[in-house]
């Protein structure tokens, strides 16, 4: 049974690795370097993560994909009209310009995913997650009359996740979140029927 200060110990540790792998890269990060930033030592984090650091990118995966989701709640469930999808696209872009290259869903494409089949599966899963939602959303705002009723949800939602990987690798490359912007700009184009005049 973990206590709150173990619980708490644990949290930073995940937190600092998280810290330097969007800051550094994974492969620039070392345990040394978490543990300095963090103020732990070697001892402590081999206890809350014995198997090394393989068990800790997992633990960084799973919290990153957490702060992903967790970042765009409430929007995220509950795009039912063209003013909901605009607060959560608003959402979106400032949350990226904002962190630049250092964001969490980038830690998940383009590092520790690539590193661990048990990290690309917690990936895999925020975005089936992700997705699921971005279609319900899609559907309910077809329903309400708001968005193209010939589109498949699957599919446009696939795309409008897409759009906002693609974006954010934009991003990580360049620095600038105006690629994201521009492509969900489109899919959104794409999915909502003009406003009534």
């Amino acid at each position: 049974m973990t206590t709150r200060k173990g619980a708490a110990t644990r949290l930073r540790i995940v937190e600092a690795a998280a810290a330097e792998i969007r800051e550094r890269g994974i492969n620039a990060v070392t345990l040394d370097d978490v543990g300095r930033r963090s103020a732990t030592g070697k001892s402590q984090m081999f206890h809350y993560f014995p198997q090394g650091r393989e068990q800790l990118l997992l633990a960084v995966t799973e919290h990153e994909a957490a702060n992903v989701f967790d970042d765009q709640r409430p929007y995220l469930e509950e795009l039912t009209s063209r003013a909901a999808w605009q607060a959560w696209r608003d959402l979106i872009i400032g949350n990226y310009r904002d962190r630049g290259i250092h964001c969490p869903l980038g830690v998940l494409i383009a590092d520790v995913g690539r590193h661990s089949p048990a990290a690309r599966e917690v990936t895999a899963q925020l975005i089936r997650r992700w997705q699921e939602c971005v279609r319900l959303g899609i559907q309910a705002t077809q329903a309400n009359g708001e968005a193209d009723p010939a589109l498949d949800p699957d599919r446009t939602a696939a795309a409008v996740i897409t759009a906002i990987q693609g974006g954010v690798s934009v991003l990580i490359s360049t620095g600038s979140a105006d690629h994201l912007e521009a492509a969900l700009d489109l899919c959104l184009d794409h999915l909502l029927l003009p406003a009534a005049s």
